[in-house]
């Protein structure tokens, strides 16, 4: 018997349904010489430290670190009965065709299971990207051997691991550290989850440490030929910071009363650039998290359940843990395919089609840079739009736009900075000419936020030494600005490129530059997971950390909350996947960094709160004593909501 074992019910019936397999069973569908039965995702879980020893059922820092000789797994309660349905088909079973989705966590959901009930056969792979009947007999048509994705399960084992090693024991050794200083809370402490928990702590330190700088910008409105544009004055080098800023009052008075003394002003340079703007790949998933996060207001394991449901519900788009935005070059004979089905699924579409020119082969198509999946795009057959909820379908819209740009030129057009000069002042003025609107004709409304409208004004015909009119100069009064709270899909764009904003030269050094931490599959849980602890607020879009998130932040070392080390750990894993690290050489690794922190860190007194403080005189809240450039302060319990503060008195501090 052949059992195809998928990853939830609904993707089982999907595969059933072609392969025949139609008769009802216990927990499985039924076909000739064909069964089909399913997980209802990860049915066994690692297990807890108290199976190793009942010792460590209690815990203390006499019993850390705890380390595994040989790793146990446990069937989840809830999920029981299914397992003893797998476990009795796998017995019965010549060949396995792991079913379950393409990626390195349903590798390991399918393997697991394998190992436990010691699968003595055949293996084979069915790696899906849709699941759409046409998607399906595609992939059953090329099934991959067993031996070529393993790999992915011993990577998928190596993160479980590492996790538990991480969590487990410093979760314990930091509350433990945390309750002999007086602190009565749990800090939480996860591979990924603290790490990105910084990220926030990180900008809302940056955000009340802001102190503002007043500048002052100079717009002048001149005149050429009657056309009307604006331009900016230009601080002499000694009167302006490294971003061109005029810091000098006096100076820009100055420069207003030299501007507005004669009436006119000279052209003394102009350069014209040509640019060719490509369409947007389609989206990975992270990509697609950001993009609804800030045009929908969604968050990103909302995003995450939406694409999920376009995928497995609705057929209408490819899988969506996806990590790449190009497509593989064959797919490119599918595209009219494709189109027909946009179409048909929305007849509207017949006016945005007439501008498509279907023999365009964008950058998208590119096998060298297409990895296990490829980007999200519509499939190729019809969607039933009545069918969806508006989120999904204003999300089905994001994907399938994407998708139909690839058929629209490239958006061209010509950028011209002109300098002027009035005295020994100098303007600038910069102008934008749209020569092909291309395939911002359709998804102007999704690119990034609009340019100033001074950086895209029309210019008026100019040449060297030409006489401009000024027309009027206004001094505006400004400040800079405070860094903005991350937002959900700001914090996925900075997991994702978490290369950019590691400093340690050692670690930029060993980072590639799309390491992130985390995965596709993993990051939306990360965040819900920090919400849900209580480190992290959110407050309409914004995230902020608690102070239960500050205090962990100052209580691990910061080797423990280091992006970039977290990155360098994920770039193992994709090495273990890739065959070139072993798991058993990554988790010794892991668990003599562990050893080394537990003994290292031990002995150490936490800077947590350990005195009951006044109340906030800003909102009544209790106070949490911190420490601060200048000794300890109380800081309200609410902060970063409030940052009421009161100074402790040298002699009621304690050593």
């Amino acid at each position: 018997m052949r059992l195809f074992l998928c990853e939830k019910p609904s993707q089982g019936r999907d595969i059933a349904k072609v392969l025949g397999a139609t008769r009802r069973g216990d927990g499985c569908l039924i076909g000739p010489e064909t069964t089909v039965t399913w997980c209802i995702g990860h049915l066994l879980e690692t297990a807890p430290p108290e199976t190793y020893g009942i010792q460590y059922k209690n815990w203390s820092l006499d019993h850390l670190p705890i380390i595994p000789v040989q790793w146990q797994v446990e069937v989840k309660p809830k999920t029981a009965a299914q397992f003893k349905i797998i476990k009795r088909l796998l017995s019965e079973a010549t060949t396995v065709v792991i079913a379950t989705d393409a990626d390195r966590e349903g590798e390991m959901i399918a393997r697991e299971l394998l190992e436990l009930c010691k699968y003595p056969g055949s293996v084979q792979r069915l790696w899906l990207s849709a699941l759409n009947e046409a998607s399906i007999r595609k992939a059953l048509s090329s099934l991959k051997s067993g031996q070529e994705t393993f790999p992915l399960y011993h990577s998928a084992l190596a993160r479980s691991r590492a996790d538990w090693l991480i969590g487990m024991n410093l979760s314990r050794l930091f509350t433990l550290l945390g309750r002999r200083a007086g602190y009565d809370g749990v800090l939480s402490v996860g591979r990924v989850q603290t790490p990105t928990l910084r990220l926030v702590v990180d900008r809302d330190r940056a955000i009340a440490g802001f102190v503002p700088v007043p500048y002052w910008n100079i717009e002048v409105h001149l005149s050429s030929m009657g056309q009307r544009f604006i331009a900016a004055w230009l601080p002499p080098c000694s009167g302006r910071d490294e971003s061109g800023r005029c810091l000098q009052q006096v100076l820009a008075h100055h420069a207003v009363q030299t501007i507005t003394d004669e009436k006119s002003a000279t052209v003394i340079s102009l350069h014209t650039e040509h640019f060719r703007e490509p369409p947007p790949l389609p989206f990975d998933l992270s990509t697609l998290q950001e993009v609804c996060s800030r045009k929908l207001g969604l968050g990103v394991q909302e995003t995450l359940n939406i694409a999920q449901a376009l995928y497995e519900t609705h057929k209408a788009t490819t899988y969506p843990r996806s990590d790449c935005r190009y497509l593989p070059e064959n797919m490119f004979n599918e595209a009219p395919a494709v189109l027909d089905a946009l179409l048909k699924t929305d007849p509207a579409l017949r006016p945005a089609f007439e501008d498509l020119d279907q023999s365009l082969r964008s950058r998208a198509w590119n096998n060298a840079k297409v990895t296990a999946h490829h980007g999200i795009i519509p499939t190729i057959e019809p969607a039933n739009l009545v069918r969806m909820s508006e989120q999904e379908r204003h999300v089905y819209e994001l994907i399938r736009s994407h998708y139909l740009v690839q058929f629209l030129p490239h958006h061209e057009f010509d950028r011209t900075q002109v300098e002027l000069a009035r005295g020994e002042e100098r303007l600038t003025a910069v102008g934008k000419l749209i020569l092909v609107q291309g395939w911002k004709s359709l998804l102007s409304e999704n690119t990034e936020e609009d340019e100033p409208s001074h950086k895209s004004q029309v210019l008026p015909i100019l040449q060297k030494g030409a006489q401009c009119a000024v027309d009027n100069a206004e001094l505006k009064s400004m400040q800079t600005a405070a860094p903005k709270p991350l937002t959900e899909g700001d914090l996925i764009k900075a997991m994702k490129n978490v290369a950019k904003l590691v400093n340690d030269p050692r670690l930029k050094q060993k980072l590639r530059d799309t390491t992130g931490i985390g995965t596709e599959a993993t990051r939306a849980g990360i965040i819900k997971g920090l919400i849900d602890r209580g480190y992290l607020l959110k407050k309409k879009r914004a995230l902020m950390a608690t102070a239960a998130a500050h205090t962990l932040i100052e209580a691990v070392p910061a080797a423990v909350a280091d992006p970039g080390m977290t990155a360098i750990w994920e770039q193992a894993l994709d090495e273990i996947e890739a065959g070139r690290l072993t798991l058993d050489a990554f988790v010794a690794k892991q668990a003599n960094w562990i050893a080394q922190l537990v003994e290292h860190c031990g002995a150490l007194t936490l800077a947590v709160p350990v005195e009951a403080g006044p109340t906030c005189p800003i909102c009544n809240a209790s106070m949490l004593k911190r420490k601060g450039k200048s000794g300890p302060f109380w800081s309200c319990s609410h902060y970063p909501d409030c940052k009421g503060t009161v100074p402790i008195r040298k002699d009621t501090r304690r050593s």
